[in-house]
């Protein structure tokens, strides 16, 4: 079968184009997007395949796609804005801001919270996709929940809670949702195409997401299962567990403000947001606000949910084993089935690759990792 492929790629950045139209042809993408964005121009802007899982509609320059996780990066960095515009600095005790959640009752720091130390990475109430669409139930469930772990003494991923924590705090001490601040104040001067909490004018550009179960290459599922993951892990991702159809391709979801996972994006929009913040904050944070956020919080550290060492800062993973390039200074956050994006502040970089075939991989040959070793060969 053959897949459009479209956009542009700098001189002596060609190779980029053929890992990427590879990705297609000897990998599992059905619609993605791959872009680069150093010191504000483009180098990279490429998008190809279709928006479905029958592939009759192209996947074109304007195609959003949720990108799961990738939407903390997006997340944590309008969370920035409010420290910076609201007086709020990450060392100061979520208490201040947030005194009935239980998990702060110890001294627990905005920082410590946003790098997953917080201690509720679930709750211990059985809930729904649709309970979390529901902001005033989520909040009251993360007040009154007694912490997994002491908070501030371990990491472990909260996969979704994580975003109706900044949200919280940046709706008391604003009045103002963190989608919509993300929207106004980040995107948009930017004319960035990403979104936290879609308008539904826009939800027909929306591409359906298209799980693992589907792709055209399976990992060995023997390897899979005998993989033991933490006892923490279905806390926290599995407590509601989200379909990439049924629930993450909802209009629901889509129109969802949850800054953990729901943001609808291309790959160009998050590449413009990270590119920005890669040159000292692009006019819309100060450089040093881009410092405190990415700040290290957790040094390497097995996560609790996750089984696996990582790097943390204020609400960013930082480059541990080369994920983002070879820069040790870069930052990001990666999505469920495959989305990555980070910004390189030593190149002046930012990157985004989305995608709506969601894969599992059980190494590091990646299709985004591909594409990020194939545009730093050519640099």
């Amino acid at each position: 079968m053959e897949f459009p492929i479209h956009g542009t790629v700098r001189p002596g950045f060609e190779a980029v184009r053929e890992v990427f139209t590879k990705n297609f042809t000897a990998d599992t993408d059905v619609g993605a997007g791959f872009c680069v964005v150093q010191d504000g121009e483009l180098l990279v802007d490429l998008w190809g395949g279709f928006k479905d899982r029958a592939c009759e509609t192209p996947w074109t320059e304007d195609t959003l796609v949720n990108v799961y996780s990738t939407s903390k990066g997006l997340g944590a960095i309008a969370f920035a804005w409010v420290v910076e515009r609201a007086g709020v600095s990450y060392d100061d005790p979520v208490s201040k801001y947030w005194p009935e959640l239980k998990a702060a009752k110890g001294g627990l720091t905005i920082g410590q919270l946003l790098s997953h130390q917080g201690g509720i990475p679930g709750v211990s109430t059985k809930v729904s996709a649709a309970d979390l669409y529901d902001w005033e139930k989520m909040i009251d469930l993360l007040s009154r929940q007694e912490p997994f772990w002491m908070p501030g003494t371990a990491a472990g991923y909260h996969a979704i809670n994580w975003g109706y924590l900044p949200g919280e705090i940046t709706r008391r001490v604003t009045g103002r949702t963190l989608g919509e601040i993300f929207n106004t104040e980040i995107a948009k001067p930017l004319n960035a195409d990403a979104w936290i909490g879609l308008p539904d004018q826009e939800h027909a550009r929306v591409s359906d997401m298209i799980g693992p179960n589907h792709a055209r290459i399976q990992p060995d599922m023997s390897a899979l299962l005998a993989m033991k993951m933490p006892a923490l892990y279905p806390v926290a991702l599995q407590n509601p567990s989200i379909r990439p159809y049924q629930d993450a391709s909802s209009a629901a979801w889509r129109r969802a403000e949850i800054a953990a996972a729901s943001a609808q994006a291309t790959a160009r929009g998050i590449a413009r947001v990270y590119g920005a913040v890669a040159n000292g904050g692009g006019g819309l944070l100060w450089a040093d606000t881009v410092a405190e956020l990415a700040k290290q919080e957790v040094g390497l550290s097995e996560d609790l949910v996750l089984g696996r060492p990582l790097r943390r800062s204020r609400g960013m993973i930082l480059n541990t084993e080369n994920q983002y390039g070879p820069s040790e200074t870069s930052f990001g956050h990666a999505g469920a089935g495959g989305s990555v994006a980070f910004a390189d502040p030593v190149r002046g970089l930012g990157v985004a690759y989305v995608m709506n075939q969601m894969q599992m991989n059980l190494n590091d040959d990646t299709r985004a990792g591909r594409l990020i070793r194939a545009l730093y060969a050519a640099l």
